[in-house]
């Protein structure tokens, strides 16, 4: 039953791959956004907000179709890309990784905005005092605080970007080898004659996975209240 085919290892080695570059690739842009959400004020903070929770309201396919329209070969930004770097994104693993981490990054972004609001601004105030700069500051207070906060935000977006199918089938299509992930995989096993095995093998890895993934950031959670209320 849980021997698996080299199709099926293909799907979810590509999976674990497009979904850790998409994550670790979006992460300096969460990191900012989210310490500008929750350190600033500045106008239009609550569209900024807003823009960065679409994705998990829009349904995943506008989310895909956006994509394609943004970052496809005729796209705005693609053309671009590709004339000027030959970098591509359409029907590519690279635009697999792009929608994931674009689905994975409102979780990512909230798991470390809440952090950095829990976290104990006298601590930063000490530091300043003492001559840190800001940005010493960041790096030695801030982001030690903020950690397990930031790890549990790492964890639900790469379960997010893992399990991700409307949009990375409506941006990058099912191309085997190339673009088949994980829940591509499982719904062509579905729609063949004789692939339900195939679709429970997948089915059972990306439960195993997601909560792994539900665990850890809940373990983390815990750990960083508790160590708050200390």
């Amino acid at each position: 039953m849980f021997s698996f085919s080299a199709e099926e290892i293909d799907a979810i080695r590509l999976s674990l791959w497009v979904a850790s570059i998409g994550i670790a690739a979006s992460l300096p842009l969460g990191m900012f956004v989210a310490y500008a959400l929750a350190r600033w004020r500045f106008p239009g903070k609550i569209l900024l907000d807003a823009l960065v929770h679409m994705p998990l309201v829009l349904p995943p396919v506008v989310t895909g179709y956006i994509l394609l329209l943004t970052f496809g070969r005729k796209g705005v930004i693609g053309a671009w890309l590709e004339q000027t770097f030959g970098i591509v994104f359409s029907f590519r693993w690279t635009g697999a990784a792009l929608a994931a981490a674009v689905m994975g990054f409102p979780l990512m972004v909230r798991a470390i905005r809440l952090s950095l609001e829990s976290t104990d601004r006298r601590l930063e105030d000490a530091s300043r005092t003492l001559g840190a700069s800001g940005l010493t500051t960041f790096f030695l207070v801030t982001l030690p605080l903020a950690l397990p906060g930031i790890i549990a935000g790492l964890v639900l977006a790469f379960a997010k970007a893992l399990g991700e199918f409307g949009a990375t089938i409506t941006f990058v299509s099912n191309i085997p080898g190339e673009t088949r992930t994980l829940p591509a995989a499982i719904y062509t096993f579905t729609q063949v004659p004789g692939g339900d095995a195939g679709a429970f093998r997948l089915a059972a890895v990306a439960m195993v996975i997601a909560l792994a993934a539900l665990v850890i950031s809940e373990v983390l959670a815990r750990k960083t209240a508790a160590r708050i209320e200390g």
